[in-house]
């Protein structure tokens, strides 16, 4: 918990594998034998419930949109698809003719890096922007739907996700464009009734300052920096969510709770 205090799925990881360790009915000769298998089977819910999320994140994506997207949160963030991405490439890999905005995602530039380079392998349309070119686009109306994953969700349908998660969606919102959080339904945290809870993790100030240009530092010694790693964004500015079980729509802190039944009554 203490690594991860933001994100919520390694803590939900970490208890369901706890709950087999402190299992009277498990045999300590066996108790390695079963972590990997539980272990392997969450691998292989992975894979699935990801495959189900990027169906219906798809059927939010129309012929001919343009989709700005932030972070990364394809296969490489998964054991496969991903989050958001997830939906993309299933959209584009079932004949949608989409183009992808990748911004940076600064100071680690994960978008730069990863998602980049994971819409190279899967043939996906795409560019790469700077993160503060953003509004630039949205304000032009070259973008159709932004998507993005998410480290936790609160019960009132606040996200906290990646760091500039809250500029771009504010963005967004101001011009008119959906903006949907793709994630698992393990990633919401129905302990928490806001945001607000949701402890903010602050990382390592070289993360921003290790960057250079032209071969010369870009910031002066013994620079202040503040790096927090993920920011909130208030439920307002989110048009629904896309989860595992289906598509939630507002108001989520009503209807949350009675999809998840429905879903669970039908399975």
């Amino acid at each position: 918990r203490s690594a991860r205090p933001t994100a919520v799925n390694l803590s939900w990881g970490v208890d369901r594998l706890l709950a087999l360790v402190n299992s009277s009915a498990i045999a300590e000769s066996d108790l390695a034998d079963r972590l990997r298998e539980e272990a392997q089977k969450m691998a292989e819910e992975d894979v699935t419930t990801n495959l189900r999320m990027a169906k219906f994140g798809a059927s939010l994506i129309a012929d001919g949109d343009t989709i700005l997207h932030h972070c990364n949160t394809g296969s490489l963030a998964a054991v496969d698809w991903g989050t958001a991405l997830g939906a993309i490439r299933y959209a584009f890999e079932s004949g949608k003719n989409i183009h992808l905005l990748v911004d940076e995602t600064r100071p680690r530039f994960q978008g730069a890096r990863l998602t980049a380079w994971e819409c190279q392998q899967y043939g996906i349309p795409f560019e790469v922007i700077p993160d503060n070119a953003a509004g630039y686009f949205l304000h032009r109306g070259e973008v159709q739907k932004v998507m993005f994953g998410s480290d936790r969700v609160a019960a009132n349908g606040d996200v906290v996700n990646k760091v500039g998660t809250y500029m771009l969606s504010l963005a967004a919102h101001a011009n008119g464009v959906p903006v949907y959080p793709v994630f698992q339904i393990s990633t919401l945290d129905m302990s928490l009734a806001a945001g607000d809870l949701i402890p903010i993790e602050e990382r390592d100030p070289q993360e921003v300052t290790a960057v250079s240009f032209a071969g010369e530092p870009v910031y002066p010694a013994r620079v202040a920096v503040h790096n927090p790693a993920f920011d909130l964004t208030p439920a307002e500015l989110v048009s629904a969510w896309v989860t595992d079980r289906g598509i939630v729509q507002k108001p989520f802190g009503q209807n949350i709770q009675q999809f998840i039944y429905n879903n669970a009554s039908s399975r």
